[in-house]
């Protein structure tokens, strides 16, 4: 495990009005893109938008859910070319099928007995199973951007069901399994920690192992892993893509914001005092909160990020390729 991060004076990157992707956006906290040039994303004006290799943008919205909007925060994509949708309600969470004609089902809503919380992410692995994160039980979610918080945990559904295999955990946020299905990588957000668990063949998970801690104004959303063995971690608020390898190092790639600003979002974390307004606003050249990363080009050796404040998606150049996800083949246009 390691601490420190090795942060380089000129991380801004440069940007061309080309490299950015699609417009009018809504909150495209999680990006997924494929083989065929597609890419989609969460939009909370209730549901997927989807950027075709052509460029040609398309928006597939879902039916209200609790007397609210779909608000899908990570989202899968599934082999008919639907899409799984984690649902963060005002109150209530959930995941939810989502059809291209608009049609609209629950999928899990209850886990244990109880009622889902606010639902952060889902994601398939190459052996069909689903994984689920929830960032806190705590209401409003804002109480949970603490470094206290620990209450979020991991749920795992497969043909067997659904059931909670992780617990305890410091805002859980996105998690990915390695290609070879022996891993879930996690990132805990506001204990700064990206941690990862062994898999067991029934789909239980081993004791929690700290691969690394982040430092000062880093919070840990979004990652992405390299065949290198090295995870490509986003991090909310410092608009920062860092490179973690198997051993802990890490290195800052990316790092696009107002020094004032962070300092004033890391003297309320650090007080207890954490609330929306930190996050809800950014001073930055170009990036607006960076949530999501997912390789891709021909080589995966691109890379798009979504940003939380942003309205389109920003194509960047990778150094080394990346693992294509599980739906890295399915269908883009169906």
């Amino acid at each position: 495990m390691n601490t420190s991060a090795d942060r380089r004076a000129n991380l801004v990157p440069q940007i061309q009005p080309t490299d950015w992707i699609g417009t009018d956006l809504v909150r495209p906290e999680c990006v997924l893109a494929t083989a065929h040039g597609d890419i989609f994303t969460a939009d909370w004006r209730g549901g997927v938008a989807h950027i075709g290799a052509d460029g040609a943008q398309r928006l597939y919205t879902g039916s209200p859910v609790d007397g609210e909007a779909l608000k899908p925060n990570g989202i899968a994509l599934l082999k008919d070319g639907a899409f799984l949708l984690a649902h963060l309600g005002a109150e209530r969470g959930g995941v939810y099928r989502l059809d291209r004609d608009g049609q609209t089902r629950p999928v899990l809503q209850t886990v244990d007995g109880v009622d889902l919380p606010p639902t952060n992410y889902v994601v398939e692995d190459r052996q069909g199973r689903f994984w689920i994160t929830v960032s806190t039980r705590l209401t409003p979610r804002s109480l949970g951007y603490r470094k206290t918080c620990d209450d979020g945990f991991v749920v795992m559904m497969d043909a067997k069901g659904a059931r909670i295999v992780a617990d305890g955990l410091g805002y859980t946020n996105e998690c990915v399994v390695d290609a070879a299905g022996e891993w879930l990588y996690v990132n805990e957000t506001f204990t700064r920690r990206l941690s990862r668990f062994a898999i067991a063949e029934n789909g239980s998970l081993g004791t929690k192992q700290v691969v690394a801690e982040f430092g000062p104004g880093v919070f840990p959303d979004g990652l992405a892993l390299d065949v290198e063995g090295g995870v490509w971690v986003v991090s909310i608020v410092s608009n920062s893509l860092i490179h973690v390898t198997p051993d802990g190092r890490q290195t800052v790639h990316i790092q696009d914001v107002d020094p004032d600003h962070l300092a004033w979002v890391e003297a309320a974390y650090q007080s207890s005092t954490m609330d929306r307004p930190h996050l809800d606003g950014v001073k930055s050249r170009h990036l607006k909160n960076i949530s999501s990363i997912a390789f891709a080009g021909p080589q995966l050796r691109e890379a798009y990020l979504g940003c939380l404040l942003g309205q389109s998606i920003l194509k960047i150049a990778m150094p080394v390729q990346g693992v294509a996800p599980t739906h890295w083949n399915y269908p883009g246009s169906v």
